[in-house]
């Protein structure tokens, strides 16, 4: 090739496809190929936005300072507040994965991750020039002794999805015992995206482990629950000498001031969460009663979507995303997760989560 020539490796990294957004031909699209919030914003987040539109011409706050302020007083580690100054926010938890890659690993380091955890883990790590390990899952499920067993002199960071793109997750129980056969100076990163959603009492986002060691990050996001996914909105909790260097990595301003403003309206409209986990409650437990009655086998989900598994020569997986596809439907093949045979369903409005189950209907004949 002419010009300037990238680094080894770089034009070997496969660039990310997000879900659909359109289908031609139907004038109503219902998109659940993106697990976004099926009730969309808090109303008060949009307002917060809207209040800065004659505010464009100037900077935003460099340190987010609000934001992380905000960020900490909703939630806890246990009964204690989160300390504003182990936070860093920043453009999704997509730039804080990218920020821990480039910030602890290199050229021959490894970074792990499980083999159907968050695909921008494997991006990340090969962004920096480390080599990513995927990590054999039990039961769509990170193995913790699977992840023990690899980690090696060259593991820099190992990166755990909890819960994990295939709706599953580890007990608290057994994310303390991860973290407790990890050396030291190998980092922990548990992404915990989509833990609004979870209602299960054995499990916990990370912070816990967090307060307690100095190699353990979390992360998280607005764009799923909080329904600000266009925001580009993620924090991280993190210890001292961790969110040290990562000040140092981020860029100067690189959350925008609208989407501070939201952040904040956000995370304090507690009451809009708990509908947004009400109705995401009832309908994926709808959602999955009626996929067993169809037939369909799905792994067992606490987030905000399904995996449904289609297995069969002529009802296959690509064929279940065409037909849903013809009826205005928009899902999410699992292909880059290794999982060609699973089709990812977000949980959507009642009427758009009925109108999956009648298009399958029709699919199954």
């Amino acid at each position: 090739m002419s010009g300037p020539i990238p680094r080894a490796g770089v034009l070997e990294i496969p660039m990310y496809v997000p879900g659909r957004s359109r289908v031609d031909g139907h004038d109503r699209v219902i998109k659940l190929s993106s697990n976004e919030s099926a009730l969309g914003s808090s109303e008060h987040a949009v307002a917060a936005y809207r209040e800065l539109a004659d505010q464009l011409h100037r900077y935003p706050d460099g340190g987010a300072v609000e934001l992380r302020e905000a960020i900490a007083r909703v939630h806890r580690d246990g009964g204690n507040r989160l300390d504003a100054d182990n936070i860093v926010c920043g453009e999704g938890s997509d730039e804080i994965i990218h920020l821990l890659a480039a910030a602890y690993a290199g050229s021959g380091d490894e970074i792990l991750h499980t083999a159907h955890g968050f695909v921008m883990y494997r991006l990340a790590a090969q962004g920096v020039g480390a080599e990513p390990v995927s990590v054999p899952e039990r039961d769509w499920t990170p193995d913790v002794d699977a992840l023990l067993a690899r980690v090696g002199d060259r593991t820099r960071v190992v990166f755990v999805s909890n819960p994990n793109p295939t709706g599953t997750y580890l007990p608290h129980n057994e994310l303390a015992r991860l973290h407790a056969g990890i050396p030291e100076n190998v980092l922990l990163v548990i992404d915990a995206a989509y833990a609004e959603y979870v209602t299960r009492e054995d499990y916990a986002s990370g912070v816990e482990l967090v307060g307690a060691a100095d190699n353990v990050v979390m992360t998280r996001t607005f764009s799923k629950a909080y329904g600000l996914a266009g925001l580009r909105l993620g924090w991280c909790y993190g210890p001292a000498d961790v969110i040290g260097v990562l000040n140092r990595l981020r860029g100067p301003f690189n959350v925008t001031a609208p989407a501070q403003a939201a952040g904040v309206a956000a995370v304090e409209d507690t009451a809009f969460i708990e509908r947004a986990r009400q109705h995401n409650t009832t309908w994926i437990g709808w959602l999955q009663n009626e996929l067993e009655q169809l037939g369909l086998q799905h792994i067992p989900s606490v987030t905000n979507f399904v995996c449904v598994e289609f297995r069969d020569q002529k009802k296959t997986a690509a064929a279940a995303i065409d037909h849903m596809m013809g009826d205005g439907i928009l899902v999410r093949d699992m292909n880059a997760y290794g999982l060609p045979d699973h089709v990812r369903i977000t949980i959507g409005l009642e009427d758009e989560t009925r109108a999956v189950v009648e298009s399958l209907e029709r699919f199954l004949g």
